[in-house]
């Protein structure tokens, strides 16, 4: 037979390992733990996988060469930085230098594709996760070679030193949360070279040639049948073998046995005979079910193998199974992928098996998540995507945002054609990939089965049991990279886990009445309140667990019918206090035996780790509430007290009740239905799937939607090159470039498509969109149980928010939200969830409410989303514009004015741009500039208010005063911060200004910008709030108004001013900083007082204005180029407004026309009345007239002063008494006085 064939070759090949001169050291060989290492460094428990800790760390086998040909494997683990190869004992290493940076050390470095020996060049292809290098050294022609998948990258390296005294080491360099695997010869090579070159570390050649021939012994066995009529031998098909046969076939098994199962627990032996044969038995295809013998030999291995030995031949099974299927090369038919899945799930369908596996293997060192993964090919051809997508598209044009156009266009005939073999070639391999998918999808049905109970618990509540742990490991270690399973994994589990629980979830509604389907899956409260689910450490929207509990204890009695121990609080305070501390000690205690950190006594953290030993974490229970269930339901219910069990000492029972008891529904508060959902333990899947979407898989779906880089690119050139043609060196060099990033779009173009089968899929779209509906129900029903909201895990709402924005970002242009079903009203239920929670007081955690605030200024700047808001309830609308309309100290202001910015936006005075117009003027052709949403003001929330405004009087001056206080201070921030650039600027020594001033300098600018359109918004739409003086504060902001528009004014409109000379340097950050947002936003104020006012409104308004000491009349005629001096030279060209004719209307320009006629008029009458005497002045600001007179002390002031004085103090300005009342001052007459 072929495997006899194989195996036999193997022993021949290497029958004489053992005799070969050439190599000193230990004949098993690991990576020098003890003194062949620099810096820090993470090492497994076999001394085989190393993850770097420190800068650059360095490490050595314990065997070296001296002579032969030799050759190890390293399995690439992460793609980055890395240089792997050969080095003599005299090669002194550090932080900065490696492998290959010092004589007598030779490296590859795949991230960077160059070869290194002291000096560098270029070398070899690029390296991937999941990928092999070969490091093969031959001592007797003094050559170095790297192959890559088993294909030979040439000779690196020639005349390298050998002779006595020199000798070679396998070593590695590598840097932070880089990680490998090496296999020197305890394993079979992956790739064994033709060139007659020996691992380093012997293969067992007795046990092989033993294993191989009992196996053979077996294999006989099995085709052996005995005909009892005629008493002889018969041949028969190993497939129909079963094991209740002939006893004397089980005892002859049995003898063979004896012998073969000490071989199974070895892991080189596992691998190449047991899991090739077991594959073997699965070439003829068909589904695994048409292949019993596998069952049947599971079955042996049970019964006539010691526990001991069947668990670690299993344990080593599983463990080169996945290492096989991890580190296969993707061809277009994805066979290695689909044959070693096919084993895996063969070998799950075994019950014994499987709960073994489940109880032992199952995410106890975060293995199994792989076999979920499907790894994207960095090298399109190597996969066969050339062949197998022949033709590549790209969309062609973009908007100016940088996306897709959704309006229809023109196709030509051409770009048709291209399209739809693209399409069909993307088809093809989404067929392909969804193979793979089921099969992942069927293991994981397998480790969800809750029938198997005849021989102990369920399947299914260990797997819970080992995933809540998984979990917990993965959210308490979220600042240690190392110990986290790959966010690239957890995108892919998260899927099939979906769809194995959905599946899963609608089977079993038919057998419980009046329970809901998966496409209504919500997970009910109690859960989060009854202790019964350990959220960990994980933030709660009330707060810290053990604080809840104390404030909210009386609630839980009366609604949920639970007691909590004030001993069990008092206990849970201290945990939270001390929990740092007795999580340090824990590990320290718990840390296993042979667990190998190189550097320092550091916890063993990866999950490349050993097999052989699970992994040691102390478990942190921070649920307070004790459980004891009732016997029996009772009616009106008894207070219970709760207790929470560890998550591994959890039963069926305490999962899904009996009984009257609830299990993990303990606990229901009134206002939730009493009616059945689905299987409780499906359930806490659900609650952990969608934890899994908040801890990494979120940000993972973000980061692959790069890729419009190159297309881009690629039609810039296109648009240069008519320019160039009088230039031959210039269109040659653009040619040339245009042809690498048509090669790039062409290779990006199929990568695009496996990552859009694999990631971005319509499918993969709807499992986040019923995720985040999953995510409003949740939050729905938590809402409604009052107080209680507060134990909700705040992950529930970064999950709904976050799963909204990846359905609106990340999915297009290749699917769109509005192809979803029930999309409107989903987007509607966000609006209402968003508009509530972002101000409800049952939420404390600042970050979450930031999150929440952002969440909706983003939902307001989409006409979509925009209309969903609308369409909420008109209470819960009048209710957010109130919360909105709070005063802004104490509270997150710039998020609150954003938002009530984009309800405006569209509205504005010049105020309906998408980029900025001074962008457009002087880079018209920057793709690269800032850009805005299209305008979609809200005209109903607007509606609202201006309602409130009008009717809440003391809110209306409470929100101005606050609006006008911070418009004061980021202008003031803003003025402080380009004066230091500026003199950075003249400085005459180079300098460099910092880029976060930069940043914050322009922030400060768009907070000003945005806070004088609010104060647009609102002199427009309830004008009397500054000229109905009947209103008690209304005199008063409007002189605050007028002062602040002033300043604003003369600082940028003053000729050759501060803000102009720092606006002509051109600073990259500050692209936003230039006259027109900002005087823009001031004319649309001042149009809107003095000219769209009534009579008497603009008169008041005029004579504030002309009354403050800042105005001058310049400031105006600025907007309109007018008044300006001649200086600046002839190159320097002034601000008007008539340069923005595709900005600014005709009407809008002929209202600032207007107003400047009437300015200047009302200046000259100003100027021609009898001046003031200084005695009749206000003695505190010397601008305006006395006006006012203090009770009971009889001081004056004019109204401005005194009233900006009493919003902050009641003393009097002159004699500090306390001021009770002011009345009006009106100058006696002459008369009056002659008289007197």
């Amino acid at each position: 037979m072929v495997f006899d064939h194989v195996a036999y070759s193997l022993f021949a090949m290497f029958f004489f390992i053992g005799q070969v001169e050439g190599r000193l050291g230990p004949s098993t060989v690991v990576l020098d733990h003890t003194s062949g290492f620099e810096g820090l460094l993470f090492v497994d428990d076999d001394l085989l996988g190393v993850i770097g800790h420190s800068n650059f760390s360095s490490i050595r086998a314990t065997t070296c060469v001296f002579k032969g040909k030799w050759e190890y494997e390293v399995l690439i683990s992460s793609q980055g930085l890395m240089q792997i190869g050969w080095c003599t004992l005299n090669c002194r290493f550090n932080q900065e230098e490696g492998v290959g940076d010092t004589p007598d050390s030779y490296a590859y470095d795949g991230n960077r594709v160059r070869k290194w020996n002291v000096t560098t060049t270029n070398y070899g292809k690029s390296w991937a996760a999941g990928d092999i290098v070969s490091c093969l050294i031959d001592l007797d022609e003094g050559t170095i070679t790297f192959c890559l998948n088993g294909q030979s990258l040439g000779t690196a390296f020639s005349n390298i030193k050998t002779g006595p005294g020199v000798a070679y080491f396998p070593a590695i360099s590598l840097s932070f949360k880089e990680s490998v695997a090496f296999n020197f010869g305890s394993r079979p090579l992956r790739y064994p070279s033709l060139a007659c070159y020996l691992p380093l570390q012997d293969p067992p050649t007795t046990d092989l040639t033993k294993a191989n021939r009992l196996l053979g012994y077996m294999k006989t066995v099995l085709c052996t049948g005995i005909d009892p009529q005629e008493e002889k031998l018969t041949e028969k098909d190993s497939a129909s073998w079963q094991l209740q046969g002939e006893p004397t076939v089980l005892v002859t098994l049995a003898h063979i046995f004896n012998h073969f199962a000490p071989l199974m627990c070895k892991v080189y032996l596992v691998e190449d005979v047991l899991m090739n044969f077991l594959l073997s038995i699965l070439e003829g295809g068909g589904s695994v079910d048409e292949h019993p013998l596998i069952q049947q030999l599971l079955d042996l291995f049970w019964l006539l193998m010691e526990d001991f030995e069947a668990s670690e031949c299993l344990k080593q099974l599983m463990m080169s199974l996945l290492r096989a299927y991890r580190f296969s090369p993707i061809i277009p038919d994805l066979g290695f992928q689909i044959h070693y899945l096919r084993l895996t799930t063969a070998i799950l369908r075994h019950e014994k098996s499987r709960k073994y596996l489940l109880s032992n293997f199952t995410f106890d060192v975060l293995r199994s998540v792989v076999f979920f993964y499907i790894k994207t090919p960095l090298r399109v051809k190597e996969a066969g995507l050339e062949e197998l997508i022949p033709t590549t598209w790209w969309p062609t044009r973009l908007d100016k945002e940088g996306k897709d156009e959704k309006e229809q266009r023109h196709e030509s005939a051409e770009e048709r054609l291209r399209r739809r073999a693209y399409e069909r070639g993307c088809q093809r391999l989404k067929k392909r990939i969804e193979v793979v998918e089921e099969l992942q999808v069927q293991i994981l049905k397998l480790m969800l089965n809750n029938k198997d109970k005849a021989t102990g618990e369920a399947s299914r509540y260990i797997f819970l049991n080992k995933f809540r742990k998984f979990l917990q490991e993965n959210a308490s270690n979220r600042g240690n990279p190392t110990v986290l399973c790959p966010p690239e994994y957890m995108v892919c589990f998260l899927h099939r886990l979906i769809t194995a629980v959905r599946s899963y979830w609608d089977e079993g509604k038919p057998k419980i009445p009046g329970s809901i389907n998966s496409e209504e899956a919500y997970v009910p409260p109690q859960m989060f309140y009854n202790g019964k689910v350990d959220y960990f450490d994980l933030q709660r929207l009330g707060g810290l667990l053990s604080h809840i509990k104390k404030t909210l204890k009386d609630d839980l009695a009366t609604k949920a019918n639970i007691i909590i121990d004030p001993a069990e609080i008092q206990a849970a305070s201290m945990d939270d206090l001390d929990e740092d501390e007795e999580s340090g000690a824990g590990q320290c205690v718990q840390r296993p035996s042979g667990a190998a950190a190189v550097g320092g006594a550091l916890a063993r953290p990866s999950w490349l780790s050993s097999p052989t030993l699970g992994r040691a974490n102390r478990f942190l229970s921070t649920a307070a509430v004790s459980l004891m269930t009732p016997r029996r339901p009772l009616a009106p219910p008894e207070k219970v007290k709760v207790r929470a069990l560890p998550v591994e000492q959890r039963t069926e029972e305490d999962i899904e009740g009996s009984h009257g008891n609830d299990g993990l529904l303990l606990g229901r508060p009134p206002e939730e239905p009493d009616q059945p959902i689905t299987e409780k333990s499906l359930l806490e899947i659900l609650d952990g799937i969608v934890m899994m979407y908040n801890l990494s898989v979120h940000q993972q779906l973000g980061k692959v939607r790069k890729l419009d880089l190159y297309g881009l690119k690629s039609r810039i050139s296109d648009r240069v090159l008519p320019w160039c043609v009088q230039r031959s060196d210039i269109l040659e060099e653009l040619e040339k470039s245009q042809r690498v990033f048509s090669e790039k779009l062409n290779h990006l173009s199929r990568r695009l498509a496996w990552i859009n089968a694999t990631i971005y899929s319509k499918e993969k779209m709807l499992d986040v969109y019923w995720l985040l509906r999953v995510c409003i129900r949740t939050i729905e029903h938590a809402d409604a149980a009052g107080s209680l909201f507060a134990f909700t895990p705040e992950f529930y709402l970064n999950v709904g928010m976050n799963s909204y924005s990846a359905l609106k970002n990340y999915f297009s242009p290749a699917h769109s939200m509005e192809e979803l079903p029930g999309y409107e009203d989903t987007l509607t239920q966000l609006a209402a969830i968003l508009a509530k929670q972002f101000a409800d007081p049952r939420i404390v955690g600042t970050d979450i409410k930031d999150s929440l605030m952002q969440a909706l200024a983003s939902y307001v700047c989409y006409p979509q989303s925009l209309r969903a808001v609308e369409r909420i309830p008109e209470e819960q609308r009048v209710a957010m514009m109130r919360n909105l309309l709070a005063p802004y100290e104490q509270r997150p202001w710039a998020q609150t004015n954003w938002i009530l910015v984009r309800l405006w936006r569209g509205c504005g005075f010049g105020y309906r741009y998408t980029r900025l117009p001074h962008l457009l003027k002087t880079k018209p052709e920057d793709a690269n500039l800032p850009s805005l949403q299209k305008p979609c003001p809200s005209l109903l929330l607007q509606k609202h208010m201006a309602e409130l405004l009008t009717q809440d009087k003391d809110m209306a001056a409470s929100f101005l005063n606050s609006v006008l206080n911070q418009l004061n201070w980021a202008f003031s921030e803003f003025i402080g911060m380009i004066q230091e650039i500026q003199q950075a600027a003249e400085r005459p020594e180079r300098n460099f200004v910092d880029t976060r001033q930069l940043k914050v300098c322009a922030t400060c600018f768009d907070l000003s910008v945005s806070l004088l359109r609010v104060l647009e918004m609102t002199v427009t739409l309830v004008p009397e709030i500054f000229l109905d003086w009947t209103r008690p504060s209304a005199e008063l902001l409007l002189r605050r108004l007028a002062q602040l528009l002033n300043q604003v004014l003369n600082r940028v409109t003053a000729e050759r001013n501060l803000f102009d000379r720092v606006v002509n340097l051109r600073l990259p950050g500050l692209e936003s900083v230039d006259h027109y947002p900002i005087l823009v936003a001031v004319t649309g104020i001042l149009v809107r007082v003095l000219v769209d006012s009534d009579r008497q409104g603009i008169a008041r308004a005029a004579a504030v204005l002309l009354s403050d000491p800042c105005f001058q009349l310049h400031s105006i005629q600025h907007l309109l180029g007018e008044g300006v001096a001649s200086g600046g030279g002839a190159n320097h060209k002034h601000f008007s407004l008539h340069a923005y004719a595709d900005y600014i209307s005709a009407e809008e320009e002929q209202k600032v026309e207007q107003m400047l006629a009437f300015l200047t008029e009302e200046s000259k009458q100003a100027a021609a009345t009898t001046p003031t005497s200084e005695d009749d002045l206000c003695p505190i600001c010397y601008a305006h007239s006395i006006s006012a007179v203090f009770k009971p002390c009889s001081h004056k002031s004019c109204k401005a002063c005194i009233n900006q004085h009493l919003m902050n103090n009641k003393d009097c300005f002159f004699c500090k008494a306390t001021i009770t009342g002011v009345e009006d001052y009106s100058k006696p007459t002459a008369t009056s006085s002659c008289h007197a």
